[in-house]
């Protein structure tokens, strides 16, 4: 008998897939537990349907996210820090420092941990920073570090 499943059944089959399974298993367990509905036409239509929506949300998502990086590639974060001979800063800039200032001036939401900084800034002057935006999407930032 064909089935979809309509949730992650282990060892048989993952959500949204369609297969073949035996009748008795189908109706006693999978059917019965709503963890697969029948593959009729109706249905076979109504995930399609399903798949071809989630796809556009993706798209959208991807859309946003590209938009996003290019506003994000346009401006400079100004951030001020103590700092000794050489150029040298006490203490450093985090990722912490950098979202929030992103929150703060431009109103730009990013999740600390999306900034992609492999070590904190120690130094003055620019640095270009990475930011994860989507998957797929990474923009980069240039953070100014001044003295204070």
């Amino acid at each position: 008998m064909k089935v979809i499943f309509t949730k992650d059944v282990k060892g048989k089959g993952k959500k949204g897939e369609v297969k073949n399974v035996s009748e008795g298993y189908a109706r006693n367990y999978l059917l019965k537990n709503n963890l697969a509905v029948e593959a009729t036409k109706g249905n076979l239509k109504q995930l399609e349907g399903e798949e071809k929506k989630a796809k556009e949300k993706e798209n959208e998502i991807l859309n946003d996210a590209k938009i996003l990086k290019d506003r994000l590639e346009d401006l400079t974060v100004e951030l001020r820090a103590k700092s000794g001979d050489g150029g040298r800063l006490f203490g450093s800039i985090t990722s912490k420092h950098i979202a929030d200032e992103l929150k703060k001036k431009h109103d730009i939401k990013i999740d600390k941990r999306k900034i992609e900084l492999d070590d904190p800034i120690r130094t003055l002057g620019f640095t270009n920073v990475p930011v994860k935006v989507h998957p797929n999407v990474t923009a980069t930032v240039r953070v100014h570090v001044q003295e204070k």
